[in-house]
């Protein structure tokens, strides 16, 4: 028996695929029926990598979505073996002086 990985299924009863501005296919859901079925919508974000798009009185509010598996340890690991530029924070402090704010 093979089994075969289900992506992008939705449980039964949930609205079509749309695709989103940045070209994720991400369904609508209501706020409603994400608040009445949230262990199914959280099911298949965990672990078919679904996002949704929840939308309030025809508004997307929000965006429910894995969550990315970097969380900055490696750029701060990589951070703590190099030592700091002094140079570079000079010259960064002097280019930050030089800097007009204009009021508008």
């Amino acid at each position: 028996m093979t089994h075969r990985r289900r992506t992008n299924v939705l449980p039964r009863g949930f609205p079509p695929l749309t695709t989103s501005d940045n070209l994720i296919s991400m369904p609508d859901i209501s706020a409603t029926e994400a608040a009445r079925r949230f262990s199914e919508v959280l099911d298949s974000v965990e672990h078919d990598k679904s996002h949704y798009t929840i939308v309030r009185r025809g508004k997307a509010v929000a965006h429910l979505e894995p969550v990315s598996s970097g969380r900055g340890n490696d750029v701060k690991k990589i951070l703590r073996r190099h030592e700091a530029d002094n140079e570079w924070a000079r010259e960064l402090a002097e280019l930050r002086s030089l800097i007009e704010i204009e009021d508008r």
